[in-house]
């Protein structure tokens, strides 16, 4: 059981396919910018929050590290359909990219 790279560039399509975005990343980090429709779930709770994380999941960090390591315990506990953003936040800003503000997402 594993989990597919993918690149800012092909986040859109996942988005209009379905993929639900969760951002892996403190509550802190994330309130202060993140991918717009991104929902937190920081890495420090996903033990036992395991069942929130359905097939066609983008995992977002800000680099790609949190979000592979999310991704590898995810398919370690049997959970399919997962992908990693390859840079993360920070790959999406370097591109120039929006993000949202605060709690909402």
């Amino acid at each position: 059981m594993t989990y597919q790279d993918i690149f800012t560039n092909e986040l859109e399509q996942k988005k209009r396919e379905g993929a639900v975005l969760v951002d892996v990343r403190e509550r802190d980090e994330y309130t202060q910018g993140h991918i717009p429709g991104a929902i937190n779930l920081p890495l420090s709770e996903l033990a036992g929050r395991e069942d929130e994380i359905r097939p066609n999941t983008v995992l977002i960090c800000a680099s790609g590290n949190r979000s592979s390591q999310a991704a590898s315990y995810l398919a370690s506990q049997g959970k399919t359909g997962l992908m990693n953003l390859s840079g993360g936040t920070a790959a999406w800003l370097r591109e120039g990219r929006e993000v949202n503000r605060g709690e909402q997402p």
